[in-house]
């Protein structure tokens, strides 16, 4: 061994010119390579740790996911307001996805904000989640985005499509801030032609509508029975601080806009021949909803505000599940689960 480094320190020394370059190019492969290795097996722990438990699994079986808090509406009762304008590239958020697919989603939700102010971006999540995940799509908008020509690129992906109707009339929705400020609103016609492109893309169609101040007395019948949703919800207006609790840092004051009990009762008792009206009071809605925000953190709305865990991309599913805040049990309750799958043709 001796005699090995004599020889092999001379020929260093001889050919140092010639051997420089890449004797610093193993010397610093030896420090990079454990780096590299360190951070793959990271990478692959964090993204295929185990097969996922069946606790967690049957708690992300739905998952909401707001892309972005952009919007281009100003409802005075929002709960989820433009208090930034970040949202995650292409490769992270598919990366969600599939962490989310690989603890058992099999439903996504993609909400914002508008959704369709990104169309590229939430045609590729739709595409994604369909074709690579193997999940039911749905998307909840304000319906004033939604393009024939996004629908015919990427409706194939979408089983449900969801649009806020908070009222059938436009002195109503103006002053709920959907739609534009005056007496010529035009969200229920936008929500019209959304409703023949679903038809079209054989696209379940959904409406929600948030039960306020300004709507709790309106008979809706007639206009619900000629549209036949798939599905309604009806959403008691809900406060949450941080948001809309007309505090230092809330962007909207909807204090104004709450109903009672009785009255949000009294709302879904004037419409209870609808067979696909589903009502949620705020204590049915507040907890049992799975969200993620722009970053990939679940909400947690426990305490009456907006309390995001850490993200899915640095800790995991499960790690950020348990700062959720989420009553999977109040879920079920509601009919969480449900027949969330269109009927596609064999060549979809």
């Amino acid at each position: 061994m001796c005699s090995f480094r004599i020889v092999f320190s001379n020929f260093l020394t001889t050919k140092h010119d010639a051997l420089s370059g890449h004797f610093r190019f193993f010397e610093n492969m030896r420090i990079i390579l454990p780096c590299i290795i360190v951070t793959h097996i990271a990478t692959s722990t964090l993204s295929y740790n185990a097969s996922p438990s069946s606790m967690v699994a049957n708690r992300v079986k739905s998952v909401n996911y707001f892309i972005s808090r952009e919007c281009n509406y100003k409802c005075k009762f929002c709960f989820h307001t433009q208090k930034n304008t970040h949202k995650l590239g292409l490769g992270k958020a598919k990366l969600g996805l599939q962490l989310l697919q690989h603890s058992g989603t099999e439903k996504i939700n993609f909400a914002g904000g508008e959704p369709f102010l990104n169309p590229e971006l939430l045609g590729e999540l739709c595409k994604y989640a369909r074709e690579d995940c193997g999940m039911a799509v749905s998307i909840i908008s304000n319906g004033s985005l939604i393009k024939p020509d996004w629908m015919k690129r990427y409706g194939e992906y979408v089983d449900i499509l969801g649009v806020s109707v908070d009222s059938f009339d436009p002195a109503t929705n103006a002053a709920i801030g959907r739609g534009g400020d005056t007496d010529k609103n035009q969200h229920v016609n936008r929500m019209l032609k959304v409703r023949e492109l679903c038809s079209n893309q054989g696209i379940l169609f959904k409406m929600n509508t948030v039960v306020c101040s300004l709507n709790h007395d309106e008979d809706m019948n007639e206009h619900v029975s000629r549209l036949e949703p798939y599905r309604w919800k009806a959403f008691q207006c809900l406060i949450l601080k941080g948001e809309n609790a007309g505090g230092p840092n809330d962007i909207n004051d909807a204090r104004k806009l709450q109903v009672s009990k009785g009255q949000f009762d009294a709302f879904i008792d004037s419409h209870s021949g609808q067979s696909m009206l589903i009502p949620e009071p705020n204590t049915v809605m507040q907890n049992s909803y799975l969200m993620l925000d722009e970053e990939l953190r679940f909400l947690d709305c426990s305490e009456n505000g907006k309390v995001p865990s850490q993200s899915i991309l640095k800790v995991g599913v499960e790690q950020a599940l348990s700062q959720a805040g989420f009553d999977d049990l109040m879920f079920h309750k509601r009919g969480g689960i449900y027949a969330w799958t269109r009927e596609r043709s064999i060549s979809n």
